[in-house]
Protein backbone atom coordinates (compact mmCIF):
# COMPACT_ATOMS: atom_id res chain seq x y z
CA UNK A 1 0.00 0.00 0.00
CA UNK A 2 1.20 3.68 -0.88
CA UNK A 3 2.73 5.92 1.66
CA UNK A 4 -0.12 8.11 2.69
CA UNK A 5 2.15 11.21 2.84
CA UNK A 6 3.49 10.30 -0.77
CA UNK A 7 2.19 11.94 -4.12
CA UNK A 8 -0.59 10.33 -6.02
CA UNK A 9 1.27 9.12 -9.10
CA UNK A 10 -0.99 9.50 -12.24
CA UNK A 11 -0.31 7.79 -15.52
CA UNK A 12 -2.17 9.77 -18.99
CA UNK A 13 -3.17 7.57 -21.68
CA UNK A 14 -4.95 9.47 -24.43
CA UNK A 15 -4.17 9.86 -28.42
CA UNK A 16 -4.82 13.73 -28.16
CA UNK A 17 -1.06 15.48 -27.76
CA UNK A 18 -3.23 18.89 -26.85
CA UNK A 19 -5.66 16.77 -23.97
CA UNK A 20 -2.75 15.19 -22.72
CA UNK A 21 -0.42 18.72 -22.44
CA UNK A 22 -3.92 20.19 -20.73
CA UNK A 23 -3.83 17.34 -17.59
CA UNK A 24 0.14 17.37 -17.41
CA UNK A 25 -0.54 20.75 -16.66
CA UNK A 26 -3.71 19.98 -14.16
CA UNK A 27 -1.84 17.55 -12.38
CA UNK A 28 1.73 19.36 -12.04
CA UNK A 29 0.11 21.98 -10.42
CA UNK A 30 -1.01 19.73 -7.65
CA UNK A 31 1.29 19.01 -4.09
CA UNK A 32 -0.20 16.21 -3.56
CA UNK A 33 0.00 14.38 -7.33
CA UNK A 34 3.04 13.38 -9.73
CA UNK A 35 2.46 12.48 -13.56
CA UNK A 36 4.01 9.08 -13.58
CA UNK A 37 4.08 9.16 -17.65
CA UNK A 38 2.29 9.06 -20.79
CA UNK A 39 0.52 6.91 -23.18
CA UNK A 40 -0.91 7.00 -27.31
CA UNK A 41 -2.57 4.03 -27.07
CA UNK A 42 -3.37 1.21 -24.78
CA UNK A 43 -0.07 -0.79 -25.94
CA UNK A 44 1.92 1.93 -24.70
CA UNK A 45 -0.24 1.93 -21.77
CA UNK A 46 0.99 -1.28 -20.86
CA UNK A 47 4.32 -0.94 -21.42
CA UNK A 48 4.21 2.69 -19.31
CA UNK A 49 2.62 0.11 -16.27
CA UNK A 50 5.26 -2.52 -16.65
CA UNK A 51 8.18 -0.05 -15.80
CA UNK A 52 6.67 2.55 -13.35
CA UNK A 53 2.87 1.11 -12.15
CA UNK A 54 1.25 4.26 -11.79
CA UNK A 55 -1.59 4.66 -8.45
CA UNK A 56 -3.88 6.20 -10.70
CA UNK A 57 -4.42 5.90 -14.85
CA UNK A 58 -6.83 7.86 -16.76
CA UNK A 59 -7.28 5.86 -19.93
CA UNK A 60 -9.01 7.24 -22.76
CA UNK A 61 -11.16 4.59 -24.53
CA UNK A 62 -11.16 5.25 -28.23
CA UNK A 63 -7.48 4.92 -29.71
CA UNK A 64 -5.69 3.65 -32.30
CA UNK A 65 -3.60 0.52 -32.29
CA UNK A 66 -5.29 -0.88 -29.11
CA UNK A 67 -8.67 1.19 -27.29
CA UNK A 68 -8.66 1.37 -23.59
CA UNK A 69 -11.32 -1.43 -22.78
CA UNK A 70 -8.87 -3.86 -23.93
CA UNK A 71 -5.52 -2.14 -22.39
CA UNK A 72 -7.87 -1.96 -19.31
CA UNK A 73 -8.52 -5.70 -19.27
CA UNK A 74 -4.81 -6.65 -19.72
CA UNK A 75 -3.52 -3.99 -16.74
CA UNK A 76 -5.83 -5.53 -14.56
CA UNK A 77 -5.47 -9.23 -15.07
CA UNK A 78 -1.44 -9.12 -15.61
CA UNK A 79 -1.14 -6.68 -12.16
CA UNK A 80 -3.85 -9.81 -10.78
CA UNK A 81 -1.83 -12.60 -12.27
CA UNK A 82 1.21 -11.22 -10.76
CA UNK A 83 0.06 -10.19 -7.45
CA UNK A 84 0.99 -6.62 -7.56
CA UNK A 85 -0.93 -3.49 -7.22
CA UNK A 86 -3.77 -3.25 -9.56
CA UNK A 87 -3.71 0.69 -10.72
CA UNK A 88 -6.66 2.31 -10.32
CA UNK A 89 -8.21 3.12 -13.63
CA UNK A 90 -10.53 5.84 -14.89
CA UNK A 91 -11.98 5.32 -18.43
CA UNK A 92 -12.42 8.54 -20.22
CA UNK A 93 -14.82 9.34 -23.12
CA UNK A 94 -16.85 11.83 -24.97
CA UNK A 95 -20.46 10.18 -24.50
CA UNK A 96 -21.96 9.76 -21.24
CA UNK A 97 -23.67 6.87 -22.32
CA UNK A 98 -20.66 5.10 -24.37
CA UNK A 99 -21.31 1.16 -24.90
CA UNK A 100 -17.18 1.11 -23.80
CA UNK A 101 -17.73 2.47 -20.85
CA UNK A 102 -19.77 -0.60 -19.53
CA UNK A 103 -17.08 -2.67 -20.94
CA UNK A 104 -14.44 -0.87 -19.33
CA UNK A 105 -16.12 -1.27 -15.63
CA UNK A 106 -16.06 -4.74 -16.43
CA UNK A 107 -12.80 -4.72 -17.15
CA UNK A 108 -11.98 -3.27 -14.15
CA UNK A 109 -11.95 0.36 -14.51
CA UNK A 110 -12.97 1.77 -10.81
CA UNK A 111 -14.80 4.20 -12.48
CA UNK A 112 -15.31 6.78 -15.48
CA UNK A 113 -15.24 10.28 -16.32
CA UNK A 114 -16.25 12.76 -19.14
CA UNK A 115 -13.57 14.12 -21.00
CA UNK A 116 -15.00 17.49 -20.56
CA UNK A 117 -15.06 17.13 -16.93
CA UNK A 118 -13.81 20.24 -14.91
CA UNK A 119 -10.43 19.97 -13.90
CA UNK A 120 -11.73 20.41 -10.15
CA UNK A 121 -14.22 17.35 -10.78
CA UNK A 122 -11.22 15.55 -12.34
CA UNK A 123 -8.28 15.96 -9.11
CA UNK A 124 -11.41 15.39 -7.11
CA UNK A 125 -11.64 12.04 -9.00
CA UNK A 126 -7.95 11.00 -8.62
CA UNK A 127 -8.19 11.36 -4.93
CA UNK A 128 -11.46 9.34 -4.69
CA UNK A 129 -10.10 6.20 -6.73
CA UNK A 130 -6.67 6.11 -4.98
CA UNK A 131 -8.89 6.29 -1.65
CA UNK A 132 -10.52 3.08 -2.83
CA UNK A 133 -13.31 4.11 -3.89
CA UNK A 134 -15.37 4.69 -7.56
CA UNK A 135 -16.33 7.64 -9.42
CA UNK A 136 -18.81 8.14 -12.11
CA UNK A 137 -19.58 10.64 -14.52
CA UNK A 138 -22.42 13.16 -13.13
CA UNK A 139 -25.78 11.70 -13.91
CA UNK A 140 -27.46 8.35 -13.21
CA UNK A 141 -24.82 4.85 -13.64
CA UNK A 142 -28.38 3.08 -13.67
CA UNK A 143 -29.35 4.73 -16.57
CA UNK A 144 -26.03 3.89 -17.95
CA UNK A 145 -25.97 0.18 -17.56
CA UNK A 146 -29.80 0.14 -18.26
CA UNK A 147 -29.02 1.80 -21.77
CA UNK A 148 -26.21 -1.12 -22.11
CA UNK A 149 -28.62 -3.64 -20.81
CA UNK A 150 -31.55 -2.68 -23.46
CA UNK A 151 -28.91 -3.23 -26.65
CA UNK A 152 -28.27 -6.42 -25.44
CA UNK A 153 -29.55 -9.77 -26.07
CA UNK A 154 -32.94 -9.94 -24.70
CA UNK A 155 -33.23 -12.25 -22.23
CA UNK A 156 -34.84 -13.24 -18.96
CA UNK A 157 -32.48 -12.84 -15.30
CA UNK A 158 -29.53 -14.98 -14.97
CA UNK A 159 -30.36 -15.98 -11.56
CA UNK A 160 -28.04 -18.80 -11.18
CA UNK A 161 -25.36 -16.52 -10.91
CA UNK A 162 -26.29 -16.03 -7.21
CA UNK A 163 -26.55 -19.44 -6.03
CA UNK A 164 -22.83 -19.16 -5.20
CA UNK A 165 -24.41 -16.69 -2.77
CA UNK A 166 -26.40 -16.93 0.93
CA UNK A 167 -29.56 -15.72 1.59
CA UNK A 168 -28.53 -12.60 3.19
CA UNK A 169 -25.58 -11.98 0.51
CA UNK A 170 -28.20 -11.99 -2.31
CA UNK A 171 -30.01 -9.36 0.12
CA UNK A 172 -26.88 -7.44 0.24
CA UNK A 173 -26.07 -7.95 -3.48
CA UNK A 174 -29.42 -6.31 -5.19
CA UNK A 175 -29.71 -3.55 -1.98
CA UNK A 176 -25.90 -2.94 -2.73
CA UNK A 177 -26.56 -3.09 -7.36
CA UNK A 178 -29.63 -0.31 -6.27
CA UNK A 179 -27.12 2.13 -5.26
CA UNK A 180 -27.68 1.61 -1.60
CA UNK A 181 -25.21 2.90 1.12
CA UNK A 182 -23.77 0.63 3.87
CA UNK A 183 -25.79 2.76 6.19
CA UNK A 184 -28.77 2.18 4.42
CA UNK A 185 -28.71 -1.33 3.78
CA UNK A 186 -27.83 -2.00 7.23
CA UNK A 187 -30.94 0.15 8.30
CA UNK A 188 -32.77 -1.86 6.31
CA UNK A 189 -31.50 -5.54 6.82
CA UNK A 190 -31.62 -4.55 10.76
CA UNK A 191 -27.77 -5.26 10.76
CA UNK A 192 -24.54 -3.27 11.56
CA UNK A 193 -22.94 -1.60 9.02
CA UNK A 194 -19.44 -3.37 9.40
CA UNK A 195 -21.94 -6.85 8.93
CA UNK A 196 -22.83 -5.03 5.89
CA UNK A 197 -18.85 -4.67 4.66
CA UNK A 198 -18.43 -8.06 5.80
CA UNK A 199 -21.46 -9.52 3.33
CA UNK A 200 -20.25 -7.44 1.06
CA UNK A 201 -16.64 -8.49 0.88
CA UNK A 202 -18.08 -11.84 0.62
CA UNK A 203 -19.92 -11.11 -2.11
CA UNK A 204 -17.61 -9.36 -4.52
CA UNK A 205 -14.89 -12.26 -3.66
CA UNK A 206 -17.78 -15.24 -4.55
CA UNK A 207 -18.88 -13.10 -7.68
CA UNK A 208 -15.03 -12.07 -8.57
CA UNK A 209 -15.65 -8.80 -8.80
CA UNK A 210 -13.43 -6.12 -7.95
CA UNK A 211 -15.80 -2.81 -7.25
CA UNK A 212 -19.25 -1.90 -5.95
CA UNK A 213 -19.26 -0.51 -9.76
CA UNK A 214 -18.73 -3.63 -11.05
CA UNK A 215 -21.38 -5.15 -9.02
CA UNK A 216 -24.05 -2.53 -10.40
CA UNK A 217 -22.68 -3.60 -13.82
CA UNK A 218 -23.03 -7.42 -13.69
CA UNK A 219 -26.27 -7.03 -11.89
CA UNK A 220 -27.44 -5.02 -14.91
CA UNK A 221 -25.84 -7.13 -17.62
CA UNK A 222 -27.84 -10.11 -16.12
CA UNK A 223 -31.04 -8.05 -15.22
CA UNK A 224 -31.17 -9.47 -11.92
CA UNK A 225 -32.27 -6.16 -10.15
CA UNK A 226 -36.22 -7.65 -10.45
CA UNK A 227 -34.89 -10.81 -9.09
Amino acid sequence: MADAGAAITVALVDDQPLFRAGIRMLVGSQADMQLAGEAANGKEAIALVSQCPPDVMLMDLRMPVMDGVEATRRIVQHAEASGTDVPKIIALTTFNRDQSVVQAVQAGASGYLLKSAEPEFLLAAIRTVHSGYSVIAPGSVHSLFEHAARNAANSGPDLAVLEVLSARERDVFLLAAKGLSNGEMAESLFVSEATIKTHLRSVLDKLELRTRLQLVAFAHDRRLLGA
